[in-house]
């Protein structure tokens, strides 16, 4: 056999091995997400959210990519079993609906929709990167219901400059990723330093991670399996308007948590929230990059 046969022979070889695990694991990514949520049929459409710990209520809203689970996540890193954390998945993530049209105010009306479903008046709240705009209008549409608010690595202001449009480019190519299956998958696999760096993190942040903190940003790399049933989510977070100066009219104690060097959010989301919400206090990092919520 020639030596450009032996090349195809193993190039096809290894083609049927990666796809071979690609079923393999994908099909275990379904089966993980399979019955371990509850759906609510709210007037704003379905809301699917996962429930666990004891204490005061948390509002727990997960970030572009991910869903309940993702909440799952930020809850036992951030919380612990101290609290009762409540974890939606947000509009067109998983089994909630997608209106249409769809603002995040709308998100937060839906917030408050199984809030009273559950039972729960008041809640502390805690968001991660772009579950921070729906959360921001939670706090102003419900000043009553919000005892706290955390923002984690969050958006919060539309801006012009040159970094923005960066980050807004790193944005449309997560999405293009986001919507097929195959695609996310073999980038979180065999380009999942690249995949970090597309997320937020700088090269000198994934160089200086723990064990423990690697294996956090893996896990919730790995929760994003599978995508396409995020992926009409992440296309209405990178389409919805921001908050922006509304945030002016939130009551609530506030905690910004930001690293200066995070490229998908940018540091001066912090600087904007804490600076125009009256009751904001920042915790402010210089490194961590967008994933912050691990080191």
């Amino acid at each position: 056999m020639s030596t450009l046969r032996w090349i195809a022979v193993a190039l096809l070889a290894a083609l049927a091995v990666v796809a071979a695990v690609f079923i393999v694991e994908i099909r275990s990514a379904y089966q993980r997400i399979d019955g371990t949520s509850t759906v609510f049929a709210g007037p704003r459409g379905d809301i699917e959210f996962s429930q666990g710990g004891a204490g005061p209520p948390v509002l727990v809203v997960h970030g572009s990519g991910g869903g309940y689970d993702q909440g799952e996540i930020i809850a036992r890193a951030v919380l612990g079993d101290a609290f009762r954390w409540i974890a939606p998945s947000r509009f067109g993530y998983l089994r909630s609906s997608l209106p249409t049209p769809a603002t995040f105010e709308d998100q937060a009306r839906a917030f408050a929709d199984l809030l009273d479903h559950l039972g729960v008046k008041r809640v502390a709240v805690v968001a991660l990167s772009h579950g921070g705009p729906s959360a921001l209008h939670f706090a102003i549409l419900y000043p009553e219901r919000v005892s706290s608010l955390t923002l984690l690595s969050c958006g919060v202001a539309s801006s012009a400059d040159g970094n923005q449009a960066q980050a807004n480019r790193q944005g449309d190519v997560l999405a293009m990723i986001f919507r097929h299956d195959f695609l996310y998958w073999a980038v979180s696999r065999f380009l999942r330093r690249q995949l970090m760096g597309l997320m937020g993190a700088p090269p000198s942040v994934i160089a200086g991670l723990t064990g423990e903190q690697r294996a956090l940003i893996e896990q919730i790399i790995d929760s994003m399996n599978p995508v396409a049933t995020r992926s009409q989510g992440v296309a209405f977070d990178n389409q919805a308007a921001m908050p922006n100066e509304k945030i002016a009219a939130i009551r609530a104690p506030t905690l910004v948590i930001h690293a200066r060097d995070d490229t998908l959010q940018l540091f001066r989301n912090a600087e904007f929230a804490a600076a125009t919400i009256p009751a904001a206090r920042a915790l402010s990092f210089d490194t961590g990059g967008h994933l912050v919520i691990a080191v």
